[in-house]
């Protein structure tokens, strides 16, 4: 069961993408419609090269979509914004900043005053479980904790939308377990619409009030699947039947879209 609403709070309209290459116009990505309502948690699946971290960055203002729109409560995107929110799967951290800094770096151009300033970091810190490392710098930190420091970095403006791309795919499986876990806990506490990028079908499904898997090449969406699985989520629903069906569902379609490919690379 979804706590979304359905209010809309992303739509993209059409969106577009084209590359250059040797002269000659490649489509990425051709004609996605879809639309994320507020509070959704959206997982996007698909072969590599289909396009997923592609129309991330057009949401997040990155990149320029070719053709079409992009909206954020009904505002299109031109470029980045604060209502966004941005964890890669590089930590993407300043290595001489410690971890208060690295998080209190996103707010130097609020108007919020230095006392509330370190309020709110220091709300976040215990939010992502660093309380005791304020003072530490990254390279003191284990990759999971380091993640965790992107995380509150990116959540501590209060952005409606929090786009992840392979936020935890460097991480070994127990702590990647965690960190999913984690991401939820704060999902469901602080109310924010979730785009979350993924080759891990599993963790699409665990994460999610809906799965996005998009065709290839060009990049197109060619399934739209509600997740109809209980909330709050342990990490035992995986065992579930409707769980490995929703897998089995999942997995085919992307194997269909992989032999489609190496059809399409054969001399």
């Amino acid at each position: 069961m979804t706590r979304s609403s359905s209010e809309p709070m992303l739509v993209l309209d059409g969106v577009g993408k084209n590359f250059l290459v040797d002269k000659k116009s490649i489509v990425a990505i051709d004609s996605i419609d879809l639309t994320l309502r507020k509070n959704e948690f959206v997982s996007v699946v698909g072969t590599s090269g289909c396009g997923k971290s592609t129309l991330l960055n057009i949401v997040g203002g990155l990149e320029e979509a070719t053709s079409g729109e992009v909206r954020i409560n009904g505002v299109p995107v031109t470029g980045p914004g604060r209502d966004r929110g941005f964890v890669f799967q590089s930590y993407s951290l300043f290595e001489w900043m410690t971890v208060e800094g690295n998080i209190r770096f996103a707010l130097e151009k609020s108007n919020h005053t230095k006392a509330e300033k370190s309020e709110l970091v220091a709300h976040f810190v215990k939010v992502v479980g660093l309380a005791g490392f304020e003072k530490a710098f990254p390279r003191q930190l284990s990759g999971g904790m380091r993640q965790r420091v992107a995380i509150a970095r990116a959540l501590v403006y209060k952005p409606s939308i929090l786009l992840m791309d392979e936020p935890f795919g460097a991480l070994d499986a127990q702590t990647r377990g965690m960190m999913q876990e984690l991401l939820l806990q704060v999902w469901e506490d602080h109310k924010v619409t979730v785009m979350f990028v993924t080759h891990d079908v599993d963790e699409a499904i665990f994460l999610a009030d809906r799965v996005i898997v998009l065709a290839s090449r060009p990049g197109r969406l060619k399934r739209d699947i509600q997740i109809d699985l209980p909330r709050p989520r342990a990490f035992d629903i995986v065992t579930r039947p409707e769980f490995a069906e929703y897998k089995r569902q999942i997995l085919s379609d992307i194997r269909e879209e992989t032999l489609k490919v190496m059809a399409m690379e054969q001399p």
